[in-house]
């Protein structure tokens, strides 16, 4: 994916560590008018956000907006169910992912493309105990090779 016009508000860390991930999709959000000012100026948190289907809509669960500083009786509810535009096929293709192959479909970061407000999200497969400890000892291994130089 192309860095230009890119700005990454947040992204999910704990996704990679906990999840085997592949099949990442580009999908827009639906926001509410102080949600998107927020986002712009404080961020977001997705760290235990997942994606759930419901009716024939993608929906992201537990994403965090903090409230609009100057949003008064217009915030809404920061940890509100936000809908993902994605097309019919798309979510059908993740529904029978994640019935038939024990998948589960994860946010792994939010960012502006051209102004819009977009969410990227992956399969994800989880990892055992064994897998976990494999990641964390090749990230101590790249650290100390990126100290040696």
């Amino acid at each position: 994916m192309p860095t230009s016009g890119i700005k990454i508000i947040a992204t999910n860390k704990k996704a990679n560590f906990n999840y085997f991930l592949s099949d990442f999709t580009e999908c827009g959000i639906e926001l509410k008018g102080t949600e998107i000012k927020s986002l712009r100026v404080n961020g977001a948190t997705i760290g235990d956000s997942y994606i759930v289907f419901r009716n024939g809509n993608a929906e992201i669960i537990n994403m965090y907006i903090k409230p609009y500083d100057h949003g008064n009786l217009f915030n809404h509810d920061p940890l509100r169910n936000r809908r993902l535009l994605l097309h019919k096929k798309e979510i059908l293709w993740f529904e029978q992912k994640m019935k038939t192959g024990g998948f589960t479909v994860v946010p792994t970061k939010i960012y502006f493309s051209k102004g819009k407000a977009k969410v990227e999200i992956a399969l994800a497969k989880g990892k055992k105990i064994y897998d976990k400890r494999e990641t964390i000892k090749k990230r101590d291994l790249d650290r100390e090779l990126s100290k040696g130089e």
